[in-house]
């Protein structure tokens, strides 16, 4: 058992491996639904798709995003593979303690609660 792995069972968190060293947090009380977590020495990627990137104000959107990774953001930032906006933290795996691992996990599941209506309008 890896210390991702360990970190998730001492959180009780309902997870699932899809992968080696590739989990799936299944929480959606705690704002933590399908966020994945990848252990890719020497990193631990959190992943969470937030949506498609829409096809028109494209413009103001990524604007938004900039604005929101510069302003609102504890841990990690809004980014993009393909036309898929994702939310992205990553964390050293050897110095990452469960309290860091927690707090990123936390500031993930805010930031998708508080950011929805925001990002909502150009859905």
């Amino acid at each position: 058992m890896n210390l991702v792995e360990r970190y998730l069972m001492n959180l009780d968190f309902n997870y699932e491996e899809v992968g080696e060293n590739t989990y799936i947090i299944h929480e959606p009380a705690k704002g933590l639904e399908n966020v994945a977590i990848m252990l890719d020495e020497p990193l631990v990627i959190i992943q969470v798709k937030v949506m498609d990137a829409p096809s028109s104000s494209r413009e103001s959107f990524f604007k938004t995003l900039l604005n929101l990774n510069a302003t609102d953001l504890i841990h990690g930032a809004y980014g993009l593979i393909g036309d898929e906006v994702i939310l992205i933290d990553t964390l050293r795996s050897a110095t990452m303690d469960l309290e860091e691992f927690q707090a990123s996990l936390d500031a993930v599941g805010l930031a998708l609660s508080q950011h929805y209506r925001t990002l909502a309008d150009f859905r």
